[in-house]
């Protein structure tokens, strides 16, 4: 554990950052590597961007990809709610404005249709778990109503997914860290965790994904303030810590036998199954901008993060990344084929 926490602290030198000639965040037309090995990306310039120079509305939220169409579905806490973009960056749509301010998403395919889960912590009905279809339809809503007096209260919502069978978890990592358990159709089943950083606790609870890597599903949990991601099984036992040394993980998001996790002090990080690092992506230089929203786009340099939240992979291993941001900031990174 002490060397893959010291492994964390390396510099990456096989970062390639942005060095253009160009004022950051203007007039970049060239893609910027960044990472190493296998797990090499282009940032690609202007991904995502909206018409006429309109900012994409803050962004403290999440990413996720429909399976089926290859869209790409961001949330943001502005009035237009989730935006759909198609895998070049034009925008597709935009849906749900009811469901602004969802800070964590999750896809699931069932049935032959994709619904998106969402924890809504902000918004015009914050507080909710609501269960959409890719249109932005709601068939499903749990709320503070609907859960009953579950134990920690309703408050602070900040992750949602979704497990093989089902059954549904979302996290109150701005609360008092308990992991909420409910079947398909929103009865509560149990609760478990809570505010610590011992064995079953967490500090900040503060995105989660069910993790098939192991044979029979499991949770894992980005314990935020306690910088480490951690393990418990579907009933809610406590099985261990995953990794160390983060940046403050907000999010991972898994393929094949590695994940991404979205660091808010200005990291993604790739990890193997064991939860040694294998790639740094993104990794800014300037600890100014570190977990800073209000940081001006013109200000951020193409290929470096300030503050990642949410992030997916697609199929092909290419990396959506959302910042925490005023302005709203999302950036596409390209998986670099190797010969």
């Amino acid at each position: 554990m002490r060397l893959r926490f010291l492994f964390l602290l390396l510099p990456s030198l096989a970062l390639a950052h942005p060095d253009h000639g160009a004022e950051p965040g203007k007039d970049v037309h060239e893609a910027v590597l960044t990472g190493s090995g296998a797990w090499t990306y282009e940032a690609v310039p202007h991904w995502g961007e909206l018409p006429e120079g309109k900012n994409i509305g803050p962004t403290h939220g999440g990413v996720v990809i429909d399976p089926r169409t290859g869209l790409i579905y961001v949330s943001t806490d502005a009035p237009h709610g989730i935006l759909v973009y198609k895998p070049d960056g034009k925008l597709e749509k935009s849906i749900a404005p009811e469901c602004q301010g969802f800070h964590a998403m999750a896809v699931k395919e069932e049935r032959g249709k994709t619904y998106i889960y969402g924890a809504q912590l902000s918004g015009p009905k914050p507080l909710r778990v609501c269960k959409i279809d890719t249109n932005g339809k709601i068939v499903l809503e749990i709320s503070q109503a609907t859960a009953g007096d579950v134990q920690g209260g309703w408050n602070g919502l900040t992750a949602v997914t979704v497990a093989p069978d089902g059954d549904i978890f979302c996290s109150m990592g701005y609360g008092e860290q308990f992991i909420h358990k409910f079947d398909a159709k929103g009865k509560h089943l149990k609760t478990f965790g809570g505010k610590g950083n011992g064995d079953g606790q967490t500090s900040c609870s503060h995105g989660m994904a069910v993790d098939t890597r192991f044979g029979k599903p499991r949770l894992l949990v980005c314990d935020r303030e306690n910088r480490r991601l951690v393990h418990f099984d579907l009933d809610g036992n406590w099985i261990g810590v995953h990794a160390t040394g983060l940046r403050r993980p907000c999010t991972v998001s898994i393929l094949g036998d590695v994940c991404a996790v979205a660091e808010l002090e200005a990291r993604v990080t790739i990890l193997d199954k064991e939860g040694n690092p294998v790639s740094f992506l993104g990794d800014n230089p300037d600890k100014g901008q570190w977990a800073q929203y209000p940081v001006p786009l013109d200000q951020i340099k193409l290929g470096l993060f300030t503050a990642p939240h949410g992030l997916s992979f697609d199929k092909d291993g290419n990396l959506y990344v959302q910042d925490w941001n005023a302005s709203g900031r999302v950036t596409k990174l390209q998986k670099v084929k190797k010969p």
